[in-house]
């Protein structure tokens, strides 16, 4: 399905996550045309664009546009753009992006969004699953939305930078000790209000939540695992095969993905940008009554 929304031409992926918007060129953004990415992005909470090439600093100058930038503690990034994470499977470790997450959630602000750039694929494999955070909160019985709501979870860096893997000798292990020790755990509402649509959706992943702080080690652990299968089901998620010069924009407030990593040896580089967020809150709103037995 197609629409023009303004100046923009939208194809839609799943009414509950993802759209592609075609006939643009990145590198030439006017303010209108920025405005409107921006809303189109609060709508589908995933945007895609095919065959762009951006220097660092135009995929820099465009996350800025949403925000402040994020520089990450532990990948590395292009050596005059800080505020560009290079992902590159022949130098790093990438295993931890093949399983659910929301980006760096083990921070008091978790990202607002990242922009995500393809510079090399491999033939095949390397596809990335992006699934609604929001689907998959209205997806659950009102009776467990209900119980989520006022739970706080425990974020925690080491759960997906375990020293075992990234610590190969003593000087690493000194870097990852002081990341981890300027990186505290941290305590977010399970259930999040986006701050600008109001909504109310899931913030928890399996990267990062260790567990629900109200609840006793065997029933947290249970719900969790529960939560992290339900939020990830095909109707809350797409899977996008990547092209080289592909961006990906995606909203990290209301959204968890996974990179795949099935391509052997193959080479895989892509570069981010990470845009700022706020702390997460959850607001009360009024709740449907269920009904009586």
């Amino acid at each position: 399905m197609n629409t023009v929304v303004a100046n923009l031409n939208i194809e839609v992926i799943k009414p509950t996550i993802g759209a592609i918007i075609h006939d643009i060129d990145l590198n030439a953004l006017n303010e209108q045309t920025t405005q409107q990415i921006q809303q189109a992005l609060l709508d589908h909470q995933v945007i895609f664009f095919r065959k762009q090439q951006l220097a660092p600093q135009v995929q820099a100058d465009l996350a800025r546009s949403f925000g402040t930038l994020h520089v990450h503690p532990i990948y590395p990034s292009i050596e005059d753009v800080p505020e560009v994470m290079v992902l590159d499977s022949w130098k790093q470790d990438l295993r931890d992006n093949e399983l659910w997450h929301t980006d760096v959630t083990f921070s008091k602000t978790p990202p607002l969004g990242c922009v995500l750039q393809a510079i090399k694929i491999p033939p095949v494999g390397g596809d990335t699953l992006w699934s609604s955070n929001t689907a998959a909160f209205k997806g659950l019985p009102l009776e467990l939305q209900q119980k989520l709501r006022g739970l706080t979870a425990t974020h925690d860096i080491r759960k997906s930078f375990p020293l075992e893997r990234f610590a190969h000798n003593e000087e690493e292990r000194e870097k990852l000790l002081q990341t981890f020790k300027r990186n505290p755990p941290v305590v977010h509402p399970v259930v999040r209000t986006h701050p600008v649509t109001g909504e109310p959706l899931l913030f928890v992943s399996e990267g990062f939540t260790t567990h629900i702080n109200e609840l006793p080690e065997q029933e947290s652990e249970q719900l969790l695992n529960f939560l992290f299968e339900h939020a990830t089901q095909e109707q809350f998620h797409l899977r996008w095969k990547w092209q080289d010069g592909d961006v990906a924009i995606w909203d990290n407030r209301c959204t968890q993905h996974k990179a795949l990593f099935d391509y052997g040896d193959a080479h895989r580089i892509m570069h981010r940008a990470t845009i700022n967020g706020d702390v997460p809150f959850y607001k009360e709103e009024q709740q449907p009554e269920l009904a009586e037995a």
